[in-house]
């Protein structure tokens, strides 16, 4: 006798909820227009003194003004888990110190000209779990 799986649902979650599980991944990826086309780029991240910092394989000249970051956390098998998209300014980190040390703490994947440290001041934090409907009541 086979069941039917139930009805999966998406349930919006506090903005602290989605600043919690932000804080607590540690891949995401940065997603911005670049000549009229998307890029989605992989990258690490760090929440500090209400900035995302995001170290991520991109030209620095490519970095536009605002830029979205989304991170997800999603069982393929259920398809229940969480996703989370935050957007907002975002601007390269030139500092020399401040870049070395974000160089140092969060690992990339390449080194040298497409190896940028960007800061996202976020004006936009949305979440959402993702689960079968017995789960939500």
């Amino acid at each position: 006798m086979s069941t039917t799986p139930a009805s999966p649902r998406m349930v919006e979650v506090s903005g602290a909820e989605a600043l919690w599980l932000l804080e607590g991944a540690a891949l995401g990826r940065l997603v911005y227009v670049r000549r009229e086309l998307t890029v989605v780029r992989p990258a690490r991240h760090v929440w500090e003194f209400g900035n995302l910092v995001v170290r991520t394989p991109v030209q620095v000249a490519a970095v536009p003004p605002t830029a979205t970051y989304h991170v997800e956390e999603i069982d393929p098998r259920t398809g229940t888990g969480w996703s989370v998209t935050a957007t907002g300014h975002a601007e390269v980190i030139t500092d020399r110190d401040e870049a070395a040390h974000y160089h140092r703490t969060l690992s990339g994947w390449a080194h040298g000209p497409h190896d940028a440290v960007i800061r996202i001041r976020p004006r936009s934090l949305a979440g959402f779990r993702l689960g079968d409907r017995s789960e939500h009541r």
